[in-house]
């Protein structure tokens, strides 16, 4: 499952229409391209991925503000919400996640209902504390992990990863039910994203300079791709006269 995926619907959407690079700029705001792979390259390929398994429309729009060929926006369509709420899900519930889904889950968790939120992450809770206990029943030697030397280390690791994992999504869930945050449904939400032309306050310049030549690039092979397309029709049409 990719946490790539699940971050570039859930931009997009908080803007109900988007760009790249107010994407990139949103996930990087987040701190995302340190605990996933959210670099510009990689948002560039799935806006345009996803644009052409239809969880994404694109529209273009007048040229970016360098001059450069016209930016192309994006929006979800309804399979792409289908996707977006699905990925969102298995993220909070599935215990198994890598921590980067986990992370891309709890950024959008306030997108669901409360309740919804809560029983998922109840969910991932007994789904950790079950994997513990399969695990430690038939894997831990009688005298103890210590009876595997060094090797035992890796089952202490995993066990306290698992009992940390829960008692931290446990004191999340406490925080949810205490009345923490603002849930779907229940008024306006904290807003996660930087309005169009804010800057980014944790962005270098290195960071902002890459995510703008990403963006150049992606606009001009977009301008590419649309004369080609162009260029094939008046083709097939010519042909079409002289026969």
């Amino acid at each position: 499952m990719s946490a790539i995926r699940l971050l570039v619907l859930g931009a997009v959407r908080q803007h109900g229409r988007a760009h790249g690079y107010q994407v990139r700029n949103d996930l990087e705001y987040w701190g995302a391209h340190e605990w996933s792979n959210a670099k510009p390259g990689s948002i560039y390929h799935a806006l345009k991925q996803m644009a052409k398994e239809g969880l994404l429309r694109a529209h273009d729009i007048a040229p970016s503000t360098v001059g450069g060929p016209p930016r192309t926006e994006y929006e979800l369509t309804a399979a792409g919400a289908t996707e977006y709420f699905a990925l969102l899900r298995a993220a909070l519930s599935q215990h198994d996640q890598k921590t980067d889904m986990l992370s891309a889950g709890i950024g959008f968790v306030v997108d669901l209902p409360r309740a919804e939120a809560v029983a998922l992450l109840k969910e991932r809770v007994r789904g950790l504390r079950e994997w513990r206990g399969t695990v430690t029943g038939y894997y831990t030697p009688e005298g103890g992990p210590e009876q595997l030397g060094h090797i035992g280390e890796i089952m202490h690791m995993w066990v306290h990863a698992a009992d940390s994992g829960a008692a931290w999504t446990q004191g999340l869930i406490e925080r949810i039910e205490g009345g923490a945050y603002v849930f779907a449904g229940e008024g306006e939400p904290f807003v996660g994203v930087l309005a169009e032309g804010q800057e980014n306050p944790y962005a270098t310049t290195q960071d902002a300079q890459d995510a703008q030549d990403a963006q150049d690039a992606q606009d001009a092979q977009d301008a590419q791709d649309a004369q080609d397309a162009g260029d094939g029709a008046g083709d097939g049409g010519a042909a079409s006269e002289a026969r």
